[in-house]
């Protein structure tokens, strides 16, 4: 992290502390934490500002989880638009509708939580502090709908706090720090990786690259990461690329950039958006390193296409029969069942890709959403390409290649999201038609 960022925090720590100094120790024990919220809202002072900012996310840190569900509660109930304020700025509006006026409108119509968050995230520690919080907030929600304002309010803030300008792109490799590596073990979330001898394959190879975005309020803290392979040729089965007895390939010597894996790493930055970022990014620092790459896909898995197979969707009453073969076959890859269910299965698998949607209108599966709104084509379906426990548990080891066509991806992101056209190649689109 640059010295000037060091600073700026070891200031900031300081003025905190004189601030905590000035508080009234007795005052502040006694008061509940969304006292102490209220106050927040009423202090002027910067530093005593600070020190309460630091408390409220120190103390938010010891409550259990009912204490914090009520604590969410109060906050959706207390600390929501200022409707005197907001009539005022109204009344003034009618009287003289200008444009100062409506932009007070505008300011007068946000709700007090958005200026809460705000003055949490200038404690020291406040922004991973309040990722940590909105982590929380999430798993309430599930059972508490009404928090969903709430969280609306946070992941606004969000949205700009973590867009791309504070973003900084990183190639992870052996070399990186162990505190780094760590938790790209840890936050793996699609091919789990076996402990350092497998990390190591993965970030050391020549033929394999790991790029990763940092914020810099969140140090040694991955938000997300992809995995690369450089390849000779597009791959159909996730074997080829983790087996642990491989022939490396010389990187000038590849034609093919995989990504294999692309893990979002803080639970409490669900819905904000990094990979499409990630990928454009390392596709153009791979692009300079390497000029010789003709062609960038992805190896994905499909991890909605067995809870899709089991729901009440139309298209699925025409595969019953498959689907119940599937499901009761004690081994998939065995290899007699694999030849004479393989053309039935990718039938199936392009279907559903091509076909099925979820209640917004978009494809059912979230990869193939992700990819397909980044801009990339649906290139080829692998069936039996993923015999792993979490593989076959969601797709029945079905895996994806989608392309990004550095020519077309823009006019696909257009397409999709403008109209709704999947982009599929005409092999995929072959085995989709219906019979």
């Amino acid at each position: 992290m640059p010295r000037w960022s060091n600073m700026i925090e070891d200031l900031v720590s300081r003025v905190t502390e004189i601030g905590s100094a000035m508080l009234d120790s007795n005052q502040t024990s006694e008061q509940t934490l969304t006292q102490k919220c209220e106050a927040l809202l009423s202090n002027l002072g910067e530093a005593t500002g600070l020190a309460r900012s630091k408390e409220i996310l120190d103390d938010f840190k010891t409550l259990d989880q009912a204490q914090k569900l009520a604590f969410f509660q109060a906050i959706c109930q207390e600390f929501g638009v200022d409707q005197v304020a907001l009539k005022a700025a109204l009344d003034a509006w009618q009287e003289t509708p200008d444009d100062e006026r409506t932009r007070n409108i505008h300011f007068a119509s946000e709700p007090r939580s958005q200026e809460l968050v705000r003055r949490l995230n200038l404690a020291p520690g406040g922004t991973a502090a309040l990722v940590g919080m909105r982590e929380d907030l999430i798993r309430h929600m599930k059972k508490e709908p009404a928090l969903a304002a709430l969280d609306k309010d946070i992941r606004h803030l969000f949205s700009s706090w973590f867009n791309r300008g504070f973003l900084r792109l990183e190639r992870i490799d052996w070399s990186t720090s162990a505190n780094i590596l760590e938790k790209i073990i840890a936050y793996e979330a699609v091919h789990e990786i076996q402990g350092w001898d497998d990390l190591r394959r993965r970030v050391a190879a020549q033929d394999r690259r790991l790029y990763a975005f940092f914020h810099p309020s969140l140090v040694d803290e991955p938000l997300i990461f992809v995995e690369v392979a450089l390849t000779s040729d597009m791959p159909d089965t996730i074997g080829a690329i983790l087996a642990e007895e491989r022939e490396g390939l010389m990187p000038q010597e590849a034609s093919t950039a995989v990504f294999y894996s692309i893990s979002n790493c803080q639970a409490g930055l669900r819905g904000i958006s990094f990979g499409n970022f990630l990928i454009k990014q390392v596709v153009e620092e791979l692009k300079r390193e390497l000029p010789e790459l003709k062609r960038f896909v992805t190896m994905s898995p499909v991890p909605g296409l067995r809870r899709w197979a089991h729901s009440d969707d139309e298209l699925t009453e025409q595969y019953k029969d498959l689907i119940e073969t599937l499901d009761q076959q004690e081994t998939l890859f065995d290899l007699d069942f694999m030849t004479q269910q393989k053309a039935s299965v990718s039938h199936l698998a392009a279907r559903f890709l091509l076909e099925a949607k979820n209640k917004k209108g978009r494809p059912y599966d979230p990869v193939s959403n992700f990819h397909l709104g980044n801009g990339a084509r649906l290139q080829q379906i692998n069936v039996w390409a993923d015999p792993s426990k979490r593989g076959q548990a969601n797709s029945w080891g079905v895996m994806v290649n989608y392309e990004y066509d550095l020519d077309y991806i823009e006019k696909n992101h257009e397409a999709f999201l403008c109209e709704g056209i999947v982009s599929a190649s005409s092999e995929v689109k072959r085995l989709g038609k219906a019979d």
